[in-house]
């Protein structure tokens, strides 16, 4: 009988974890079993543990009181199956947890995915209860697979918020100002800003020892160290899309800025050691950025076949880039697990590196 291994982290400190071993369970009726091959650790997974009681993260895979097991994307196959619809052998990408095996139940079957059915998980957002079956995800390239994993889901949080601020008209703004440039979600989102708005000027924020690596990507029109915001300067008016979700940080943006921010968006935590309440601040509040429901939305509008291939097509075009900048580092096993894991936690991880890695 083989052994299931699970990362947990304690919720009120995810710098403490844990290694939980088990037998793998047998599949019942209607479920699968998936062995998961790899998956990437960033900064975003980082977002999910940090407001994870607050948007019900910790919902999707659940671990005993007081500890969490952090969700991530990436590849898995399928090693028993009692569904009729799934064989054992096929391979899926999807929202998986750190840990080396998941059963799940598959329903709404379809030639290229699937949805997980568990009860537990319908709650939350239909987006994160999704599998590709890989032999017919139009989507799947062999080639780059670990580009999926590092950046997908990244990208399509950054591409939503492109496009809600492209139909917004950007609030008659014709700057972007991005905090954690460094992070994949804010390299996306310049991507897309650059491809699909070329008028807006772009400039990024970011700690000092990566302005070399934000100002090679070529993405940004102006890069700026945290240090010295005190030079920044912008022509009009801006939007801020927040990565770092500093609460000193974005108090003096707006100070920095006084009438000149038109709209703020919060979407990521990548300074989570520097949250706070931010109190009254002198500009419009900020606004939480929820991909699932801009998702939802805008296919809604749209429509499925639309909003896919959109996506395909800035998608293609940003891999290609991004696969210039970073280094991938595959690995296996709990230590370097948890190595990678704490180097994310802290923000001591290389924005040029990659982490892929197997449980």
């Amino acid at each position: 009988m083989p052994i299931k291994r699970e990362l947990m982290v304690r919720r009120d400190d995810l710098s403490q974890t844990a290694v939980n071993e088990t037998l793998v369970a047998e599949p019942k009726d209607g479920e699968a079993l998936l062995e998961i091959e790899a998956f990437a650790v960033t900064a975003n997974n980082v977002t999910y543990a940090v407001v994870g009681d607050q948007l019900a993260y910790w919902d999707f895979f659940p671990a005993p009181e007081s500890w969490g097991i952090v969700p991530v994307w990436g590849h898995a196959r399928v090693t028993a199956s009692r569904h009729p619809d799934i064989a054992v052998g096929e391979r899926v990408y999807g929202y998986l947890p750190m840990a080396s095996h998941l059963i799940v139940q598959p329903g709404k079957v379809v030639a290229d995915g699937f949805r997980d059915m568990a009860a537990h998980r319908q709650p939350m957002s239909a987006i994160y209860n999704q599998y590709r079956r890989l032999a017919a995800d139009p989507a799947h390239d062999p080639a780059r697979e670990d580009a999926r994993m590092l950046f997908a889901p990244l990208f399509t949080t950054s591409f939503l918020i492109g496009d809600q601020l492209r139909r917004a008209g950007w609030h008659g703004a014709a700057t972007l100002i991005v905090t954690s440039a460094s992070s994949k979600t804010a390299l996306a989102a310049a991507y897309v800003a650059r491809a699909d708005s070329p008028g807006v000027r772009r400039i990024g924020l970011t700690a000092m020892a990566n302005i070399a690596f934000v100002e090679a990507t070529g993405l940004y029109d102006a890069v700026v160290a945290y240090d010295a915001i005190d030079s920044l300067e912008v022509e009009g008016s801006a939007v801020l899309v927040d990565f770092a979700g500093s609460t000193d940080l974005l108090r003096t943006l707006y100070e920095q800025l006084p009438g000149q921010l038109a709209y703020v968006l919060r979407v990521g935590v990548t300074h989570h050691d520097e949250r706070g309440e931010t109190g009254a601040l002198p500009g419009p509040a900020p606004i939480w950025f929820f991909a699932p429901d801009a998702a939802t939305a805008l296919i809604g509008e749209i429509g499925p076949d639309a909003f896919n291939a959109a996506l395909a097509e800035r998608w293609a075009g940003f891999v290609a880039e991004a696969e210039g900048w970073v280094t991938v580092e595959r690995s296996d096993g709990a230590e370097a697990l948890q190595r990678v894991w704490r180097e994310q936690l802290a923000g001591r991880a290389s924005p040029g590196m990659g982490y892929v890695l197997r449980l």
